[in-house]
């Protein structure tokens, strides 16, 4: 038989016992506590990828920020979220707002509807600074009541503003650990990576649709400059435009004087011959010239003289020009076959140049006159020329003299009349002395480098064969 354990050993079997539960008590509520935070953990790590998922999916900015208030509360536990957008203007809107019960929602939205429409433009370009924040969060605890906690952070994008997420608790105990501020910064980050990419997208697609137009209007200015020189008796032409960008200022042209008959192409009738440059780049530029060859082609119908055309060009395009703040430079002729005599006007233009074949020399051809659109009543004058066989004059456009090497010098009118006389001694055509002057440009800029302006050449020879 057993013998019952003696006083001593029974106090201390207890003993034994009691430590053994103190111990298990601590090791149990430690495993629990792991298990606690590791299912939190492994909860925020769904929804923060949810949010990733959601941010690489989604097209729609607005289906995405409906996302934002609603995982800002749920990876902190708190109540609710809102998100308050502010936009280039000045304005400030309640964009998104998430509650998990409808009395804390409705108050939530009554108490950001009142603050929002009460911040004018004015006040937030004033407040926009790290005030304006913190004014905007203490007037939510006030219009909520003192129970509720707030706390708000910035969505940043360029250093800048564009949103506050807020979440909110009614719970006393409720404490923004530092933990649940990182977590709400990361959401908040999150949204503002969703909107730096909408900001993107628009602008892509405002620079496509830009881009589109620009083609558009670059087809169209090359439509309305000449597709080809036309056939003159006694004249060999040439003629080319480059633009510095997709749309010029440059404009040349051809005009039968009798193009409003029947037969318009008539090699012996007189001809216009017109170059033009519209002060400014790109499709300013490009609409004032496209207003100026309607308008010249309506002024040659009058059968003026050259300086009376210009001057009636003057009086009906100034108001435009003025409203515009711009000016066009304009040099204007007409060449009779049957004559061989070149009558012309300038408007301020660079003067064209004149090879004469039996001296060799050069000559400008220029009047006195101001630039179309700088004052109403602007006189123009008359001028002519008796051209002989072998003759060749280059009308331009400052883009050739004004052109830039790398070292900052200008191409200038001197090496342009240099280069336009050796031309006129060694090139048989006009395209090739055409072909020439612009080589001795590119050469001068440099290999590789675009000119900053318009470059526009016409090359008009009489014919040694013209009797």
């Amino acid at each position: 038989m057993t013998a019952l354990p003696t006083p001593w050993s029974y106090q201390n079997a207890n003993s034994i016992n009691n430590g053994m539960v103190n111990e298990a008590t601590p090791i149990l509520a430690l495993k629990e506590l792991v298990a606690n935070l590791q299912r939190e953990q492994n909860k925020i790590q769904n929804l923060l990828s949810s949010l990733g998922f959601a941010l690489r999916s989604f097209n729609n900015l607005n289906q995405f920020l409906e996302l934002t208030p609603l995982m800002a509360a749920r990876v902190t536990d708190a109540d609710g979220g809102a998100l308050i957008m502010f936009d280039s203007k000045g304005q400030v809107r309640l964009e998104q707002i998430y509650c998990h019960d409808s009395q804390t929602c409705k108050n939530l939205r009554w108490a950001l509807e009142q603050i929002t429409d009460k911040i004018t433009p004015h006040d937030h370009k004033i407040l926009l600074g790290e005030s304006f924040p913190k004014d905007l969060d203490e007037q939510i605890r006030v219009y909520l009541g003192e129970t509720v906690q707030v706390f708000g952070t910035g969505v940043l994008v360029k250093n800048a503003e564009k949103a506050r997420l807020y979440i909110i608790s009614r719970n006393p105990e409720y404490c923004f650990s530092p933990t649940r501020r990182k977590l709400v910064q990361l959401v908040a980050d999150q949204t503002a990576v969703a909107i730096a990419n909408h900001e993107l997208t628009v602008e892509l697609r405002q620079k496509e649709r830009q881009d589109r137009e620009l083609e558009i209007a670059s087809e169209i200015q090359l439509r309305l400059l000449p597709r080809k020189c036309p056939t003159i008796k006694g004249v060999k032409l040439a003629a080319q435009c480059k633009t510095a960008s997709r749309v010029g200022g440059d404009y040349y042209d051809f005009i039968p004087t009798n193009y409003d008959q029947l037969n318009p192409q008539l090699t012996s009738v007189p001809w216009s011959i017109v170059i033009g440059d519209v002060m400014g780049k790109g499709v300013p530029a490009g609409l004032i010239m496209t207003m100026t060859r309607g308008m010249l082609r309506a002024e040659v119908l009058n059968r003026h003289s050259p300086a009376r055309i210009l001057q009636h060009l003057n009086r009906v395009m100034y108001a435009d020009l003025e409203n515009s703040h711009r000016f066009v430079t304009l040099f204007y002729s007409e060449y009779d076959p049957e004559t061989g005599i070149l009558s012309y006007s300038n408007a301020a233009h660079n003067p064209p140049l004149w090879w004469q074949a039996k001296s060799g020399k050069i000559e400008r051809l220029d009047t006195w006159g101001m630039l179309v659109g700088l004052d109403i009543n602007s006189e123009y004058e008359d001028a002519q020329v008796k051209l002989e066989p072998g003759d060749t004059i280059m009308y331009y456009t400052d883009g050739f003299t004004d052109a830039m090497s790398p070292n900052g010098d200008r191409f200038d009118e001197q090496n342009l009349t240099a280069a336009f006389q050796w031309a006129c001694e060694n090139c048989s055509t006009t395209q090739a002395i055409l072909d020439y002057l612009f080589q001795q440009v590119q050469i001068f800029i440099g290999s590789g480098n675009n000119n900053i302006d318009d470059m526009t050449i016409i090359v008009m020879q009489i014919q040694p064969s013209y009797p």
